[in-house]
């Protein structure tokens, strides 16, 4: 299985080389990996017990069947809780990017000096972030750049930017992040308590580049001519702010939703998907046929990045069969023998996690260290493990979905975004770690 496990893996970091599509290696390997462990043997693995017990009153079965009516169906419902939060979250800023909410904010910048719109595009993207989530964010900002920037080069390098400072944003949100909302979704930290935690932390790994930056960078951005920057659909202003005050309403209740009910966050989402859905039907009476098949929430399901959507579902799954088998058990066993001292040693682990995380996906690496520890609601370690695993991805462009989206729709090349950006990511992501560890420290001192 870890063999597997690692030819499927390097089969999605070479995506583009190979040119096969990383969600489909990612089906492929998840369906595979719960195969073999079906074909193993179950004494040998931590479940061992469970399975037992299912013999007890069902000594006809196997551990297949088991396999299947147990540990496979736990493992898709907690998965299909994230993936139906992000269908909804996805939906959400669909519908409002098509009633042109998002170009309220846009249409405002009107600054052509280079430092001046970098620090207003990064510091927008980091609080957007927060919100929307960082892959949402990163494609909405590039489509500003577009507007904004007429060179390509700087162009990518506001991107590149775009990139460090949405995972930074995601990082300290609840829902900003696809990571930080598994942590979430699974009760490894409150929403209140990650925001306290790693604000700081996520805020210092974006200032740090941008002040860097702020002592080299000269000059002046040429903006395009003859781009328009709204879309051709009789929108009214006041309808375009409705929408967006409406979605952004609906993505901040879902935590507030979660806090009132104690109920999953996905269902925070849904109620509130559906409630915009039902907003916009009675908004579309008035408008033609054509504007109301445009508008509507069917046809925006369409433009949601289902692929991304089965990546996360492979993978998962990939990740919940080596839970399941006791391989993700025992490579915890291994990181424990590290010979430091508690809390000096979970800080090396995660902060190992961030750094492996701009190489391979962050998702399965989050995924892994929950299936490998077991630290209580708003330890220390999980804390640390959004904030690391969400701002390391930002060292190399392939190491987050927000860097394989701007990759993808700038063409942005590897080596370019290795020789420009990584660097300035990576001081921001050390210097994110001190500040985290020195919060703590003075965190502990006050209690």
């Amino acid at each position: 299985m870890i063999i597997v496990f690692v030819i499927g893996y390097a089969c999605i970091a070479l995506e583009h080389p190979l040119q096969i599509n990383k969600s489909a290696t990612a089906l492929i390997l998840g369906a595979v990996m719960w195969v073999l462990l079906s074909m193993g043997d179950p004494s040998t693995m931590p479940i061992f017990s469970d399975f037992q017990q299912y013999l007890q009153t069902n000594p006809n079965g196997n551990f297949a069947s088991w396999l299947s009516h147990a540990p496979l169906l736990e493992h898709l419902g907690e998965i299909s809780e994230i993936l139906f939060f992000l269908i909804g979250a996805m939906t959400i800023v669909e519908l409002i990017d098509s009633y042109d909410g998002f170009s309220i904010i846009t249409n405002n910048i009107n600054t052509t000096k280079k430092t001046s719109l970098l620090w207003i595009i990064a510091l927008l993207s980091f609080f957007m972030s927060a919100i929307l989530d960082n892959l949402t964010t990163s494609i909405v900002m590039v489509a500003l750049l577009r507007k904004l920037i007429l060179d390509k080069e700087d162009r990518w390098f506001y991107a590149g930017m775009v990139i460090v400072a949405a995972n930074a944003g995601g990082a300290w949100s609840p829902i900003g992040d696809v990571t930080t909302i598994m942590l979430w979704i699974a009760g490894k930290v409150s929403a209140q308590n990650i925001i306290v935690m790693t604000f700081l932390s996520s805020l210092v790994s974006l200032l740090v580049p941008l002040l860097i930056l702020s002592l080299t960078m000269k000059g002046n951005v040429r903006r395009p001519e003859g781009i328009k920057g709204g879309k051709e659909v009789c929108l009214s202003k006041s309808e375009s702010k409705f929408i967006l005050f409406l979605g952004v309403g609906t993505l901040l209740f879902v935590p507030v939703f979660k806090s009132i009910t104690h109920l999953p966050p996905y269902l925070g989402m849904l109620l509130g998907l559906g409630f915009m859905w039902l907003v916009t039907e009675i908004l579309n009476r008035k408008r033609d046929e054509e504007d109301q098949i445009d508008l509507g929430v069917s046809n925006i399901l369409k433009k949601i990045d289902m692929p991304s959507m089965l990546f996360f579902l492979g993978i998962l799954m990939a990740v919940a069969a080596m839970q399941t088998g006791g391989q993700l058990f025992a490579l915890s066993q291994s990181l424990e023998t590290i010979p430091l001292e508690e809390p000096n040693k979970y800080y090396v682990i995660t902060s190992i996690i961030g750094v492996l995380s701009s190489i391979v996906d962050n998702v399965p690496l989050v995924a892994g260290a929950m299936g490998m520890y077991d630290f209580p609601m708003d330890h220390y370690f999980w804390e640390f493990l959004a904030y690391a695993a969400g701002t390391g991805g930002s060292i190399l462009i392939i190491g987050s979905a927000a860097g394989v989206a701007v990759m993808g729709m700038e063409k942005i090349d590897f080596i370019w975004y290795l020789k420009k950006i990584s660097l300035l990511a990576f001081i921001g992501y050390a210097a994110g770690c001190g500040t985290y560890i020195f919060q703590k420290m003075i965190h502990d001192m006050l209690l």
